[in-house]
């Protein structure tokens, strides 16, 4: 998988050199590059905002530096724009680089750059007041080959970018990551590629502790508690249940648990799944926990 991340704080992203990320990086799972939307200004001041139209507070960012970013990164030809900034050289006598941020050898950025020129890139940008980032979304762009994404600040991005690439034929994403604010879309960005990228094959050290987390599966709950050895931690000891070797049994209990937990955290999720799916002892432990059901999904 290639990955482009287009930021005013690129350094943001150091932490994708650590633990299983860096390993994947290293083993050629994926390619992260970062890039300063700054280099693809043309003033002195290397300007990536101005004020809202209509007014209000803050500052959005422009329109034309993002386009002649990704025109860059995604091998489009903008148009013929007279409203455009120069694209040659700026006021300094530098020309915008779309060169990576992050240091690559030269056969590495020889094949990120023709992975960049052949993969079909999913744009993806991080807003409040886009639709929910859920397992399923992750789960579905773990198979892309090339994502960029794309992080706003300040009062975010002119509107008119993602309807842009839209219109040209591109598969452009808004997500958000909850109900609440950030100061810009790097955290976002960094949640959502973590989401992602722990799902390609030879990530995880052990594929199969990501089959039974929360949120995954035919029927996503939130995931039963975890425990570790000593049996007995300032007297607060193990389900017992968890000792007694009977897989059967242990199934069974973390499923309850997971039942039970999502009833209580999460009810949404119950009402989602679908009755025709769940076995007689999920049925019972639903029922048992104050749910219908007899029809085609579990209701109060």
């Amino acid at each position: 998988m290639l990955i482009d991340i287009v930021s005013v704080f690129p350094e943001y992203f150091d932490v994708v050199g650590l633990s299983l990320m860096g390993k994947a990086r290293d083993k050629g799972l994926l390619s992260i590059t970062t890039h300063n939307l700054r280099d693809w200004t043309h003033d002195v001041h290397h300007s990536v905002d101005d004020t809202p139209v209509g007014g209000g507070a803050g500052m959005v960012m422009k329109p034309e530096v993002w386009a002649d970013c990704l025109d860059d990164l995604l091998n489009l030809t903008g148009p013929d724009d007279s409203d455009a900034s120069p694209s040659a050289e700026d006021i300094n006598g530098t020309t915008p680089s779309s060169a990576p941020s992050s240091a690559a050898s030269p056969s590495s950025a020889t094949s990120t750059a023709e992975a960049r020129a052949t993969a079909t890139p999913i744009l993806i940008f991080p807003n409040p007041s886009a639709p929910l980032f859920t397992q399923s979304e992750a789960t579905r762009l773990s198979h892309a080959g090339h994502l960029v994404f794309g992080c706003g600040r300040y009062e975010g991005y002119d509107a008119r970018v993602p309807e842009y690439y839209r219109g040209r034929g591109l598969d452009v994403r808004e997500y958000s990551i909850g109900d609440y604010v950030l100061n810009g879309g790097e955290v976002a960005v960094a949640v959502m590629m973590e989401a992602i990228v722990r799902l390609l094959p030879g990530f995880m050290g052990n594929p199969e502790s990501i089959v039974e987390e929360s949120y995954t599966g035919r029927d996503p709950l939130l995931e039963h508690r975890q425990y570790t050895r000593p049996a007995l931690w300032r007297g607060l000891e193990v389900p017992p249940v968890l000792l007694s070797g009977d897989h059967g049994r242990v199934d069974r209990y973390r499923r309850d648990e997971a039942l039970s937990r999502t009833s209580r955290i999460r009810p949404d999720l119950i009402e989602r799944l679908t009755c025709a799916d769940l076995d007689k002892k999920d049925r019972a432990t639903l029922r048992d926990l104050g749910w219908d059901v007899s029809g085609d999904r579990p209701r109060r």
